[in-house]
């Protein structure tokens, strides 16, 4: 009986070691695969860096929002960006205004429609050496896109910028 036991209870505790891997890996939900950018906590109070209209398949405004760091950064003109810079992208649909469009007696007024996503691009040259010195983040209704394929698209897309730049696309707009 007692080896019935020592053997259930030896069984039981290589399961749960078994899954500490798992539990361990739960535990971070709220980074993004492959850099672990989380949602910075007060970022909507940041201030504004530019704004932007994308067209074609997206099809969207966005805000671009800069912390303490990344404004002082475009502000001054310091490139490479600092270490602790976070750049931030909100998004939502690009949609017509019926309200304003049946004032002015044509359509000619957009607004933002339902959201679409949060992106982050935050600085830090050790962490993320083989990215640029970015790592990157994408969040939609609060949670992280856990795609690993979409974060892999991330510097390669923003690797097309002027090294100059940083790998950044936004332009300060004062």
């Amino acid at each position: 009986m007692k080896q019935t036991s020592l053997s259930s209870a030896v069984f039981a505790a290589a399961c749960v070691v078994a899954l500490l891997p798992v539990a361990a890996g739960s535990a971070d939900d709220d980074g993004s695969p492959i850099f672990g950018v989380k949602l910075p906590a007060g970022y909507r109070d940041w201030q504004l860096i530019s704004v932007a209209h994308e067209a074609g398949n997206l099809n969207d405004l966005r805000a671009i929002l800069g912390n303490e760091i990344a404004v002082k950064a475009y502000r001054e003109g310091t490139r490479p960006f600092p270490d602790g810079a976070i750049i931030a992208r909100l998004a939502w649909k690009y949609v017509a205004s019926d309200e304003n469009n049946a004032i002015f007696g044509q359509v000619q007024s957009f607004v933002p429609g339902p959201a679409t996503n949060i992106q982050f691009s935050v600085k830090d040259s050790k962490k993320y050496a083989e990215t640029g010195g970015w790592g990157y983040g994408q969040f939609e209704d609060g949670k992280p896109n856990r795609s690993e394929a979409l974060m892999n698209t991330c510097f390669p897309c923003h690797a097309r910028v002027n090294k100059p730049d940083d790998f950044v696309f936004t332009r300060y707009a004062p």
